[in-house]
Formats: structure tokens, C-alpha cells, sequence
């Protein structure tokens, strides 16, 4: 084999244990038995430590060093760009922390589970105050002296930089916080009430799935606390959940995963198990889970048909018209949780989460003041208190399992939607005329063709850049949202 061809069959198998890897927390949030989680740990290290050895190997210098670049196509470069960006970044790890990090966090999981359900931080804060400081030693030496949340940010969208972030969060938040204001004078539109059945509910949302392009045949749906999508290429899992009271939870959980998955399984299968077999970074996978999810899926023209589908699989369920429906849908409300969140609000959630996790990171927060730090910014943010702590600091699963610098790619995913958003629209002007008879091949076909077929071949700015005709702006976001509940609200 050439040297390039034998650095492809080693990434290959490196990339087959990941989807292992992968399949067993998708086994943790599903069907494993709680008393497993212990073993499951030691599991998860033991997999980490042969993905650390693999990734770290010194044959994957020596290919790196022996290629000649010159010889290969576009695919082969960002292939070994991205092998190369693992190879230094994992090499700068030691592998007992790595482990050490792919235990505790597989630990955690757990613990901060239990936790929740009992409302009590101080009783999972020594294990998140242990994978912070794991996540800070593991951040440093991949900073090599630099900014160490710029060096975990990274591992989610290589080429971002928190001050970037902090200038384009620093334009949204007064617009968003103005608009909401607005908002929250208005007369609101009314709420959906009554019991829908769950096994019903789990019925519609498979077609939702399928209507949005899933394919089932290599994926399936199941239930987890909190919704998420797993694996690549030939096999990809999302879950959902249900609550009798609020259908919509389980139906936009649904399709927003959706959008992650059609991302990978979007991705020409020629790259299956390769590094630019993946999608690019989170962010961008973001953009295609928020615009299936609000731009999509939110609009007028696509509920106009749900309100149909929720008729058959629940009768009159006491909405009188699909207008009426619309405004249901897309209500401003009063909430604690960031994944129940509406449009305008979600993304005051995730930049609270973003300043948050730099403190923490940089020491200017403890891990034993972060849940007053939480509750007095989100009572400034949002004008109440946090009345328990699974609807505060406990409520998501990303720092217990060591995600840190994951957050702001929700919201860089948000301004993403509205840049592919109005490229689409331009595109496509007859979009609502399919949306309203719930085809959305014209709105996922244009997303395959044009941002997810590509995979990791290009950096994620430039998919946006040549997908939307434009450098990422925060805003086509801003206009979209204000246009939106202008019009909604009678502002």
C-alpha cells in the first residue's frame, strides 16, 4: 500500500471502535440497567485507552511526514487535514488522563442523573468539580500555553475562538432581549391544553421523521431523558421523549434530531469511515438541526399540514383552525428548560451557558458558587427565579459528561440556520407551496446538496461561506426572528 493508503485502512478501524465507542452511550441513555453504570465506565476507558493508543500512534507521523500532498484530490487533503488536526491535538493529551476523563465523565452520567431527580447540585457538585478540573488539565495541554477554552472549543468547531463568539453573542443578546420584551407586552397567542397519548404521539413521530427524510432503514427512534442523535454513515440513532401534557415537546425533539441525523446520513457514503465521512463540526450540525426544527418545521406553511396530521391521530384536540395552530406553535412562553425553549428565547439560554463555562474554566467561578451564579443570571435574563435545580443548573447532561465549550455551537448553529435560511428562501421562492402539503424535499434537498453531502470535506465558515453566498452574520438570524414575531405579536 501507498503510505496514504495505509494511513486510511489504520483511520478506518480508528473510526469503526469510535462507532462503537459511540454505540455504547447510545446503549447508557436508552436501555442499560442504572446498576451498570459502574462497569460501563471502566468500559468506556478501556475503549478510550485503544482510541488514544490508535490516534496517537507513531506510524501516523511518519505516513503524515512520508505523502506527498501534490499526488492526492481535494478529499485526500482534508482527509489528512483533519487526521493531522486529531494526531496533534490527541498527542498533547496523556493517555491516563484521557481515560481517566472517558471514566469519571462515563461515571458522572449517573451521578448527575440522580441528582437531578432528587433537585439536589450539592450532591453531584464534587463529581462536576472533578471533571472540570480533568477538563481544565486536559484543556492546558492542548492550549500549550494559550487560551485554554479557545483549545476546547475547538474539539467542537476547530477555527472558532471565544472572543469571536463573545462579539457575535455580544450583538445578540440586547436585540434578542428588546425583541422579547416587546413580546412579552403583547397579547400572547393562546396555549395548547388537554392529555395526548403518548403511544400516539410516538406514531406521529416516526412519519415526522420520515417526512423529513430519515431513513429508518439505517436508524431507529427510541426514548431517552434528553433527546439526542448517535453514530454515522450506515447506522444513526436518534431519541425523542413524551410528555401527555405537551406533544409539541416530543414532535419539534423529534425533528430537530432529524436534522442531525440526515446530516450524516446525508454525507456521500464514498466517505464512510473516513474523517471527512463526519459532519464538519458542531455548529454546522446545529444549523441543519434548528433550521429542520424552527425554520422548517416552525413556519406557517409546514404546520398548516401537522395541524392536519395531529386532527387524525388525536380528533379535535380543541384548536380551531391551522392559524390558530401556527400562533400555538410558535408562542412566546415563560420557561426554565433551554431544549423547551421557543425561537426567541433559546439562545438567551445557551449564552448564558457560554459565559458560564469560561468562568468555570478560567477560575473566576467555582464549582460551589455555580448554582447562584446560574440563578441570578437567568432571574436578570429572564425576569423570574429558578425554583429547583432540574430547572437550573442540573437540567442539561453536557458538563457531567465533560462537554465543555459545546454549548455556544447551539446558538453559532442558530446564526448558521439564518444564513443557509435566507439562501434557501432565495433559491427556492415556491418553498411554502410544498411545506404546506408536507413535502420538505424541496428545503432537505437543497441542505443535502448544497451543506451536508460535503461532510467534513471543507472548514465549517466555508461550508456556510459557499452554501449561503456569504461570510456567518449574525444577521439573517435577527432579521428572521424579528420579521417572525413582529408579525406574529402585531408589534
Amino acid at each position: 500500500m501507498t503510505p496514504y493508503d495505509a494511513l486510511m485502512a489504520h483511520q478506518r478501524e480508528t473510526q469503526a471502535l469510535s462507532q462503537v465507542m459511540g454505540r455504547l452511550g447510545w446503549d447508557q441513555e436508552t436501555v442499560m440497567p442504572r446498576g451498570a453504570a459502574p462497569q460501563r465506565g471502566e468500559e468506556m476507558a478501556a475503549l478510550e485507552g485503544v482510541l488514544h493508543a490508535r490516534r496517537t500512534d507513531p506510524r501516523i507521523a511518519e505516513w503524515l511526514e512520508t505523502i506527498d500532498q501534490t499526488t492526492l484530490d481535494d478529499v485526500g487533503r482534508a482527509n489528512l487535514r483533519h487526521i493531522r488536526r486529531s494526531f496533534e491535538r490527541t498527542s498533547k493529551v496523556p493517555a491516563a488522563l484521557a481515560a481517566r476523563i472517558a471514566r469519571v465523565t462515563s461515571e458522572a452520567q449517573g451521578i448527575w442523573a440522580e441528582a437531578r431527580a432528587k433537585d439536589d447540585f450539592d450532591a453531584f457538585a464534587p463529581t462536576l468539580g472533578e471533571v472540570i478540573a480533568l477538563k481544565r488539565e486536559e484543556g492546558q495541554a492542548l492550549a500549550a500555553g494559550g487560551d485554554v477554552y479557545d483549545a476546547m472549543l475547538d474539539d467542537y468547531e476547530p477555527g472558532m475562538t471565544g472572543a469571536e463568539l463573545e462579539a457575535m453573542f455580544g450583538a445578540l443578546r440586547p436585540a434578542l432581549s428588546d425583541l422579547r420584551a416587546a413580546v412579552r407586552e403583547a397579547e400572547a397567542p393562546p396555549r395548547l391544553t388537554g392529555s395526548f397519548d403518548e403511544n400516539a404521539q410516538m406514531k406521529l413521530t416516526r412519519q415526522l421523521a420520515r417526512t423529513f427524510g430519515y431513513d429508518m432503514t439505517h436508524g431507529r427512534v427510541d426514548k431517552a431523558v434528553h433527546p439526542f442523535s448517535s453514530g454515522s454513515g450506515l447506522d444513526v440513532r436518534i431519541t425523542t421523549r413524551t410528555n401527555p401534557q405537551d406533544p409539541f415537546n416530543c414532535f419539534y425533539s423529534t425533528i430537530h434530531e432529524v436534522g442531525h441525523a440526515a446530516y450524516e446520513q446525508g454525507i456521500d457514503r464514498a466517505h464512510l469511515l473516513t474523517p471527512v465521512g463526519r459532519g464538519v463540526s458542531m455548529g454546522v450540525h446545529e444549523s441543519q438541526s434548528r433550521i429542520y426544527e424552527n425554520q422548517i418545521g416552525r413556519s406557517r406553511a409546514f404546520t398548516g399540514w401537522l395541524f392536519g396530521q395531529m386532527r387524525e391521530a388525536f380528533g379535535d384536540f380543541g384548536v380551531p383552525d391551522a392559524e390558530t395552530f401556527y400562533r400555538i406553535v410558535n408562542r412566546v412562553s415563560d420557561g426554565y428548560i433551554r431544549t423547551e425553549a421557543d425561537e426567541l428565547q433559546y439562545n438567551l439560554h445557551v449564552l448564558m451557558r457560554f459565559d458560564l463555562e469560561r468562568a468555570l474554566v478560567s477560575h473566576d467561578l467555582q464549582v460551589s458558587d455555580l448554582e447562584a451564579a446560574w440563578n441570578d443570571r437567568f432571574e436578570a435574563d429572564f425576569g423570574f427565579a429558578v425554583d429547583k435545580a432540574s430547572n437550573g443548573v442540573l437540567q442539561d447532561v453536557h458538563w457531567a459528561v465533560g462537554l465543555i465549550g459545546y454549548f455556544p455551537t447551539y446558538s453559532l448553529g442558530n446564526v448558521y440556520a439564518g444564513c443557509l435560511h435566507e439562501a434557501l428562501r432565495r433559491d427556492v421562492p415556491d418553498l411554502d407551496t410544498h411545506l404546506s402539503s408536507g413535502n420538505t424535499e424541496a428545503a432537505t434537498g437543497w441542505l443535502k446538496r448544497e451543506v451536508q453531502q460535503h461532510g467534513g470535506l471543507f472548514e465549517p465558515k466555508d461550508v456556510i461561506h459557499k452554501a449561503s453566498g456569504q461570510p456567518a452574520s449574525e444577521r439573517p438570524l435577527l432579521m428572521y426572528l424579528k420579521g417572525k414575531f413582529t408579525e406574529l405579536y402585531g408589534l
